[in-house]
């Protein structure tokens, strides 16, 4: 049956979806032409103390507002307390299924490492929530920082690569059905997605070796991966182009292509596609909404020294955390198996709270129904 309407809604997210690539390319651009290296983190100004003899960190009168503003102490970790607290079960049930209840397909393997990843990040968020809830102050050391900060940052890159990984899966399904079958086995996906995790790992390497977390003295605070030293500045401009460049604007393109190519397929087919449909609209969703902006403003951060700058991307990150809720809608309209696995047990779930109370309403109506004991005189 042919839906009008949703086509058109479905062309119109995919004409958005490649506008903003396009944007993002722009500005890619504009900042190769730039020759001045800029930093994407609140700027620290190190001044020297004639009294103490030292060197004492400190901020803008900008990054100082910031970090002491509302915005980053009570909005920023109740949105993660929220992502958190649907996040966790979300992906830890959807994880569970596929992991005991669905055949170990190449799709499966892929859905499984998907949520793996989601689950890393789910779990370090609430060490962000307690800094951002004492005033951005890290209290947890340097190696900590260095870890959880490669955690939370790789999460933008991880559903990026893996939704690509997903998406190409798809395509090779559905597109070319004949093809797939040599290449879609096993092997193949486990290689795909060790490939992933190296390419994470590997990726994350400056922010293990790399200082994070500073002491600003006149704020008597620890930041962590929210400031730079001015040394730090030159070094960290490559690496900002390298990871939007090959993390984000190249899986971009494909998962654009193969979404098109599927839903191309499945019309001309005149296949039922309602699923399709609204699994290419929550995978877009996930690009537009949360990981578009991100990387986008990474992207102006490269060429705008300005600690205004960098808050704005601060909630941009924030807001790239919201994939973790929106994956596991991911997984229901992506495999078939799931979905019918997930709906069996929410009516093995729903039997039995219903049995159990049908049991205790024919107990107590069968304790009413039994005649009194006579009164003893």
């Amino acid at each position: 049956m042919k839906l009008p309407p949703l086509q058109a809604l479905v062309w119109f997210t995919l004409i958005s979806f490649a506008t903003n690539c396009g944007a993002t390319g722009k500005i890619e651009a504009e900042c190769r032409n730039k020759s001045a290296c800029k930093s994407r983190k609140f700027p620290i100004v190190q001044v020297h103390d004639p009294v103490t003899n030292q060197t004492i960190n400190k901020f803008n009168d900008s990054a100082m507002v910031h970090l002491r503003g509302k915005v980053t102490t009570v909005v920023i970790p109740s949105f993660f307390v929220v992502v958190f607290a649907i996040g966790l079960p979300a992906n830890g049930l959807a994880l569970w299924i596929l992991a005991t209840r669905v055949k170990r397909l190449p799709s499966t393997l892929l859905l499984m490492n998907l949520a793996v990843a989601d689950l890393l990040v789910l779990l370090g968020l609430p060490w962000r929530i307690a800094y951002h809830l004492l005033g951005n102050d890290w209290p947890f050391g340097e190696a900590f920082c260095r870890v959880s900060s490669a955690i939370l940052y790789g999460n933008v890159y991880s559903s990026i690569l893996f939704l690509t990984c997903i998406g190409a899966d798809r395509y090779l399904a559905i597109v070319h059905p004949f093809f797939s079958k040599e290449v879609r086995n096993k092997r193949n996906a486990l290689c795909l997605c060790g490939a992933v995790w190296l390419l994470l790992v590997l990726g994350m390497v400056p922010l293990y070796t790399t200082q994070l977390s500073h002491r600003i003295h006149t704020l008597n605070i620890t930041t962590c991966y929210d400031s730079l030293l001015p040394d730090q500045r030159r070094a960290h401009y490559p690496y900002l182009i390298g990871t939007v460049v090959i993390g984000f604007m190249a899986p971009c393109l494909i998962v654009v292509f193969c979404y098109v190519s599927i839903i191309a397929t499945l019309l001309m087919n005149e296949q039922r596609y309602g699923h399709a449909v609204v699994a290419t609209l929550l995978v877009l969703l996930v690009f537009l909404v949360c990981l578009v902006p991100y990387n986008v403003a990474l992207l102006v951060q490269s060429y705008n020294w300005s600690s205004d700058v960098y808050y704005y991307a601060m909630i941009c990150l924030v807001v790239s955390t919201f994939s973790n809720c929106i994956d596991p809608f991911i997984y229901y309209y992506i495999s078939e198996e799931f979905r019918n696995k997930l709906k069996s047990m929410i009516s093995a779930y729903m039997s039995e709270t219903g049995s159990g109370k049908s049991d205790q309403s024919t107990v107590r109506s069968s304790t009413h129904s039994q005649p009194k004991p006579p009164l003893l005189v």
